[in-house]
């Protein structure tokens, strides 16, 4: 569509005039999705939709602000140290996760308050200890 529009031909005429002629060249045949629904078409869209499609298109994830992704790293953590294979292994978690916590804490990181502290390393020992005693 490089051409351009005549003048004194009405903009629609124009356009309808190049969708009817791109159409008899058959440059609309085969097209992705041809003949099927719009996906996501009953979806809220808020202001920031089309960047989120775009990611999800792209398989990409948004990156978090510096704190949120500690605080997951942190649960994450935490989670690892409590079905770790001994207590050397928690403790090693635990005191790794607490590392980065308590340097985030004295150097500050961008993003939301961190609301995070480190974790008491002992009192996860023992919690593994006693989950493991059932066993």
């Amino acid at each position: 569509m490089s051409d351009r529009k005549p003048v004194g031909m009405p903009f629609e005429s124009w356009i309808d005039r190049q969708i009817r002629e791109a159409e008899e060249r058959g440059e609309f045949d085969d097209l992705p999705g041809k003949g099927k629904p719009l996906p996501n078409l009953d979806r809220y869209l808020d202001d920031m939709w089309w960047i989120k499609q775009k990611v999800e298109s792209e398989g990409l994830s948004m990156p978090l602000p510096p704190t949120l992704a500690l605080r997951k790293d942190a649960e994450r953590a935490l989670a690892e140290a409590r079905g770790a294979r001994s207590e050397t292994e928690a403790r090693r978690i635990v005191t790794e996760i607490n590392e980065r916590i308590r340097e985030a804490i004295r150097t500050g990181l961008s993003g939301p308050p961190l609301n995070l502290m480190p974790f008491d390393a002992d009192e996860i020992v023992a919690e593994w200890r006693r989950a493991h005693r059932k066993r």
